[in-house]
């Protein structure tokens, strides 16, 4: 029997690294956003793999990710029925067994490059390491108008007091201790936009810094946030993500149910 190629023997060992796509009505942008992903994983000289979750989509997200060809870098599925990229993002990590995790955006409007960047902190001992478009060293593309510009600087402003000395916490580009990550998603209930401000203060609450690196930023075409409908969703978000770090844990055996979903769902 001839060897088996380079790529599948790589394909079948453990991931190092496990990167979760979070994806809602993502069929005309997530094949470029998987190819980009996947190029760049395959030049990584170890076992990497994709996890993309279909968060209740109507179009053929799922069906493009059930049909993604084989590859040295595995491309699977997994489906959250919970509506909001938070619930996504929840189910993809909890998913994983990775040393290493993390997600990205379907759009890919980070620069992936800062992957490197990423990994590198972590094998030398950070725990959390997450893009900032806020750092002095970031190059950022943005089309926003100065309204919502004026409102992500509200936003920044309320969620620094729930995650201190962290700039940019909605950046969609962050990377994480794979036990570190699948603990702090646990205990993760918010479903909507300001999820990645509980994921950030769990990861905290556990003793570990949270370390911004630069990033070359794009602002991609398709945004579904609104600031006239969503700044008062939002505000309710990051008040009950307030009270529940300032309130006693339930028993470890205790479940808390998600909250009720907020519109945004959270997706750029």
């Amino acid at each position: 029997m001839p060897p088996s190629p380079p790529g599948d023997e790589r394909a079948s060992r453990p991931p190092l690294l496990e990167i979760v796509v979070p994806a809602y009505n993502e069929e005309r942008r997530l094949p470029g956003g998987l190819l980009q992903l996947c190029a760049k994983l395959a030049r990584m000289p170890f076992p990497t793999s994709v996890i993309v979750v279909d968060n209740n989509s109507t179009d053929r997200t799922a069906e493009i990710v059930l049909n993604w060809p084989r590859s040295p870098v595995p491309v699977r599925l997994v489906q959250c029925a919970i509506p909001g990229k938070g619930a996504a993002v929840r189910a993809g990590l909890l998913g994983t067994s990775a040393p290493f995790v993390g997600f990205c955006d379907a759009d890919m409007a980070t620069d992936l490059d800062a992957i490197d960047v990423a990994l590198g902190l972590l094998l030398s001992g950070e725990r959390v390491v997450i893009g900032s478009r806020a750092h002095l060293g970031s190059h950022v593309e943005n089309r926003h108008s100065k309204v919502r510009e004026l409102g992500a600087f509200g936003f920044r402003t309320l969620a620094g007091a729930l995650v201190h000395g962290v700039s940019d916490t909605q950046c969609g580009f962050k990377f994480f201790d794979g036990v570190l990550a699948r603990e702090s998603a646990a205990r993760l209930r918010t479903p909507g936009f300001a999820f990645d401000v509980e994921l950030l203060a769990r990861c905290v609450e556990r003793g570990s810094t949270v370390r911004e690196i630069p990033v070359r930023w794009r602002d991609m075409p398709g945004s579904r946030f609104s600031p006239a409908r969503h700044t008062f969703g939002i505000v309710l978000e990051l008040g009950r993500i307030w009270l529940r770090l300032h309130t006693r844990p339930r028993p470890a055996a205790a479940h808390p149910a998600w909250e009720p979903p907020l519109d945004p769902v959270g997706y750029p």
